[in-house]
């Protein structure tokens, strides 16, 4: 399966997405990468689909998944981006990407994942779009150390719901990046693409794998992020679509 599983939503307002759900390979293509890399963050957001499916089951809201792993083709990437289709990942060799069809699997995948975000966005006009991710504790390579955060908030130009859910974050005592464990700035393309381009409120939500990799946390995580969200969608809403 290479189509993006959506579900549908009783409740309007929030639209989640999960760009790094999947960890799947489609038959055709051979990365040439010993398997167990697979399970690793350089394939998928660890934790992160079934987060984002017990929020939408609690919200009642609609939720997009990607099918397909980030080493195949990363779609919270541009289509020129470097890194669409890595060749080498926190130190991994991804030697089947080196001369792949760029073209093709953007037709194959990332055109039609981003068609049918785009076409959730008319039908559902949120309030919010919340993308959720995931990251790892520490990367395999360089010498940055442990990552400190529980949680992280990335935006790029919109702030409105990523400030506020800083301080609603940091409020519950999580430990909470402000543009970190990365910056919006710089990866933030699905929700550029699909949030700001379109006036809508937008914010992706990183949540430390490891907290998240049992279903455990995701249920924590749930009941954390559920309410704020809730509280985001909220207040936007009172202060109307081109609020800033």
């Amino acid at each position: 399966m290479s189509a993006p599983i959506i579900l549908d939503g009783k409740s309007g307002g929030i639209l989640l997405i999960c760009d790094h759900a999947s960890d799947a390979v489609p038959p055709g293509i051979d990365l040439g990468i010993d398997a167990a890399l697979l399970g690793k963050h350089i394939a998928i957001d660890i934790g992160a689909a079934p987060l984002t499916e017990a929020l939408a089951a609690d919200l009642g809201v609609p939720a997009i998944f990607a099918t397909v792993s980030r080493l195949v083709i990363d779609l919270h990437r541009q289509p020129d981006h470097p890194s669409l289709m890595p060749t080498i990942s926190d130190g991994h060799a991804i030697p089947g990407n080196v001369a792949a069809d760029r073209t093709a699997r953007i037709a194959r995948f990332h055109a039609p994942y981003h068609r049918a975000l785009a076409q959730l966005v008319r039908q559902y006009r949120p309030t919010l779009l919340a993308s959720i991710h995931s990251f790892t504790p520490e990367l395999e390579q360089g010498s940055a150390g442990r990552r400190p955060w529980e949680a992280g908030i990335l935006y790029n130009r919109d702030t409105r719901a990523a400030r506020l859910a800083v301080d609603l974050l940091r409020d519950a005592g999580v430990t909470t990046g402000d543009n970190e464990p990365y910056s919006g700035r710089i990866l933030n393309a699905t929700l550029n693409r699909h949030g700001e381009a379109n006036g809508i409120a937008s914010l992706a939500i990183e949540i430390r794998n490891d907290e998240i990799a049992h279903a455990a946390g995701v249920r924590k995580w749930a009941e954390i992020l559920g309410p704020m969200l809730e509280t985001l969608r909220n207040r936007l809403a009172s202060k109307g679509p081109l609020a800033t």
